[in-house]
């Protein structure tokens, strides 16, 4: 075990062994004292005295003369919680407080997440936006504040929602806007701000139609440009289905798109009936005479 763990344990120890009274301590402590900021502990009576302060991972150790304030400078005490503070004097018992530390009350840095990174256009509470405020020592901001959630697009076009912070978090749901494209998704909080991006693609086909020529022996059959219902064109690669069914047979070809268009080339049959889908949609149908 390392010298200076034993001693903290002695002391700790000691304390709980000779706790002295609250009533005529020698201790006056502040009632918190902010992470990172300069304090001072004043001290009454006479004599030498030794004072920790022990929290998680911490220990400070000062000589004391009593009757003098105990200065500690800034940054002496980063996390925020609650700490021990212990004053040992050779032939009186063990004198224990408690010290609160809270968190610098200026933010300092955002975690912001945001929820998915891709998705349809024009999806109701389809983004999910969570942000976490930290001071400048990494700890979690607890005293309530506002912060502003932004999803803008390439155009400049943008929706906003404000939300206050509960024990250092804030979130918000967004719909997801008309226009495919790469989104800023940004949250601010006292002049901090965090960015994510995210990505909208269109949504299913709307309205989708095709037509068809005779070229020989076969029948071209081409859509127009797929389009979803917010006029956005439809991913290259989505897979369109050609549909014949005639006299004694049924056949069937998938196509995906390419530059927003599917065609195919399929036998030509008196009488049959054409028919185009894309995922769910039917599209229209045309009988071949």
């Amino acid at each position: 075990m390392k010298p200076g763990l034993m001693v903290v344990l002695g002391v700790l120890m000691l304390a709980g062994a000779q706790a002295g009274s609250a009533e005529g301590s020698s201790l006056s402590l502040p009632k918190s004292v902010q992470a990172g900021s300069a304090f001072s502990i004043p001290t009454s009576g006479n004599g030498k005295a030794t004072l920790y302060i022990v929290g998680l991972g911490q220990v400070l150790m000062r000589d004391v003369q009593l009757g003098e304030p105990v200065n500690f400078s800034v940054d002496s005490l980063r996390d925020a919680g609650r700490y021990l503070v212990i004053l040992t004097q050779p032939g009186s018992p063990a004198e224990t407080e408690t010290l609160d530390v809270t968190p610098a009350s200026t933010p300092a840095r955002l975690s912001f997440l945001a929820r998915p990174s891709r998705l349809p256009v024009s999806l109701h509470d389809g983004i999910t936006g969570a942000a976490y405020v930290f001071d400048a020592y990494d700890n979690l901001v607890l005293a309530p504040m506002p912060v502003s959630f932004q999803l803008s697009t390439p155009s400049g076009a943008a929706q906003t929602s404000n939300a206050m912070t509960r024990t250092g978090a804030a979130w918000v749901l967004m719909d997801s806007t008309g226009k495919q494209g790469i989104d800023q998704f940004v949250a601010k909080a006292g002049g901090v701000s965090s960015t994510r991006v995210i990505r909208q693609v269109p949504g299913d086909p709307c309205d989708l139609k095709m037509s068809a020529s005779a070229s020989g022996q076969e029948l071209q059959l081409k859509t127009d440009p797929v389009l979803d219902c917010g006029g956005n064109a439809v991913l290259d690669g989505t897979v369109v289905t050609f549909s014949e069914t005639y006299a004694g047979g049924q056949s069937t070809v998938d196509v995906p798109l390419k530059h927003g268009i599917a065609q195919v080339a399929m036998p030509a049959h008196h009488g049959a009936t054409l028919s185009v889908a894309c995922g769910v949609v039917m599209g229209n149908q045309i009988r071949w005479e």
